[in-house]
């Protein structure tokens, strides 16, 4: 197929690279063009922006950064819904919000173009080894007819339900890994405390009730000192903020994921925005030092 791809940053470039290996050709567009550097030397075609993307393309994939640049890559001046001829599937891999996700839906069955909402898990790793995991709201026949290009970026791909049904899952997850990493930090910084091997530690533990995705990923980059992006605190920290918009809408107490946000707030307030969510350690650690706890 012709696969438009908007957005090649941490983990949209090595997505963008496993359609490009699989033989899919690709249009690709991105702010900074320097990011699509790589696929661009393997082959793919530049384009000067997401309308383009769509002229070009039978399907266009866009994994972007906030809702609001979501919004203009399919609402703006020179969007995708500016000048879809071609496109028959629009796939919004970003994490946002899901009444945009009704909203472009609506929109692209507007002008006959199917639209899902694909959000994912699994972040750098996933993303550079293609074992995302694919939650996937519109409609079965799209999702269905879009299989060999997510079987290029993901090892399970869920259809969730319609419109925003994507988003809602993903929403769960973010949910669920909030609390995860609170509990992945201060257990380190408890096992720092006395005098425990952080690895070893995170060796016995990951394989039994306690193990995690984020215990056995991102527990041994805290252990290096690693706190390079795997995903963004900036990130984090806005889909906290939609699940929490979301819950209050439905009458829903999150108090744990509220606490939650917050800290990740204070790792923002530290300059630690572009850090990976990992860096949650940092914070904590700099308010145990300043109770005299040395970690």
């Amino acid at each position: 197929m012709k696969i438009g791809w908007i957005g090649t940053g941490v983990m949209g470039a090595s997505m963008a690279g496993h359609v490009q290996a699989a033989g899919h050709d690709i249009y690709v567009y991105n702010r900074s063009k320097e990011k699509a550097a790589g696929l661009i030397e393997k082959g793919a075609v530049w384009c000067g922006g997401p309308g383009e993307v769509a002229s070009a393309s039978d399907a266009v994939f866009t994994i972007v950064g906030f809702p609001e640049d979501v919004e203009e890559v399919y609402f703006g001046h020179e969007g995708i819904f500016s000048s879809s001829a071609g496109c028959k599937t629009v796939v919004d891999m970003t994490t946002t919000k899901p009444s945009l996700a009704v909203r472009i839906a609506e929109a692209a069955g507007e002008r006959g173009i199917d639209a899902l909402d694909a959000p994912v898990s699994g972040g750098d790793i996933g993303a550079r080894d293609g074992t995302l995991v694919i939650m996937v709201g519109g409609t079965r026949e799209a999702m269905e007819r879009m299989m060999p290009v997510f079987e290029c970026l993901g090892s399970r791909i869920t259809f969730m339900g319609g419109p925003g049904a994507g988003q809602h899952t993903k929403m769960c997850n973010q949910i669920l890994v909030s609390g995860t990493m609170v509990s992945v930090c201060e257990s380190l910084l408890y096992a720092a405390r006395v005098g425990l091997d952080q690895q070893a530690v995170i060796d016995v533990i990951g394989k039994g009730a306690a193990g995690s995705w984020s215990i056995n990923n991102l527990g041994p980059r805290i252990v290096k000192g690693d706190f390079a992006t795997g995903f963004f605190v900036e990130h984090f920290i806005k889909d906290m903020g939609i699940a929490l918009e979301e819950a209050e809408t439905m009458g829903l107490s999150m108090p744990g994921l509220a606490l939650v946000k917050q800290l990740y707030v204070a790792v923002k307030a530290q300059g630690h925005s572009r850090s990976g969510t990992q860096a949650l350690y940092l914070a904590l650690k700099a308010m145990s030092e300043k109770n005299g706890w040395e970690t």
